[in-house]
């Protein structure tokens, strides 16, 4: 893989910029390559769309923003609507089932759903992890960064005494993502 982009989007407060962030760090610091992070995001802190779009590569990146995205994560209606029509046909579209109604924006799109929100607030107890499950499916699903180097990541990045609950997060997103590759 010479050069791959991500889009992350969804409203604010639900992780989305720590999200890019993560996996940027995944990829530059984890794995050794190339990576840039950009964001952006409305006027309002939560409820607001944002989004976070992260490049990685094996050669160094001279342009920081995405040019054609082929992995986009949505984790709100209001992000699939912004995002996914002008999404390249050929990219894979992640998306918390549970949020997003998919439409025929996603027609002949290859969609990889998972309930993140539902699972984080019914397994974990804690809805504020669904980000973290996402990022579990994320390296399930696709071969963007290493699953270790995301584990890694996803560890260095949380709040302290929050580990062991963004691991188990992590995990079952993991998990979910592995049983869907696998056909079981």
């Amino acid at each position: 893989m010479s050069r791959i982009e991500v889009c992350i989007a969804g409203f604010g407060g639900q992780g989305i910029i720590r999200s890019g962030e993560i996996v940027g760090t995944a990829a530059a610091i984890h794995d050794g390559r190339y990576a840039t992070f950009t964001q952006s995001y409305g006027p309002e802190s939560r409820g607001g769309a944002c989004a976070a779009q992260v490049i990685i590569s094996d050669e160094p990146i001279h342009y920081p923003h995405l040019l054609d995205p082929r992995i986009l994560v949505v984790m709100s209606q209001g992000a699939y609507s912004k995002y996914v029509p002008d999404f390249n046909r050929e990219g894979v579209l992640l998306v918390d089932e549970d949020l997003v109604e998919l439409g025929e924006e996603a027609a002949g799109l290859r969609v990889l759903s998972i309930p993140a929100t539902r699972l984080a607030e019914e397994e974990l107890g804690r809805k504020i992890v669904a980000n973290v499950v996402m990022l579990g499916f994320f390296a399930a699903v696709t071969d963007v960064v290493s699953v270790e180097a995301l584990r890694r990541a996803v560890l260095e990045s949380v709040p302290k005494g929050t580990e062991e609950l963004n691991s188990k997060a992590f995990e079952l997103g993991y998990e979910y993502g592995r049983r869907l590759v696998s056909g079981g």
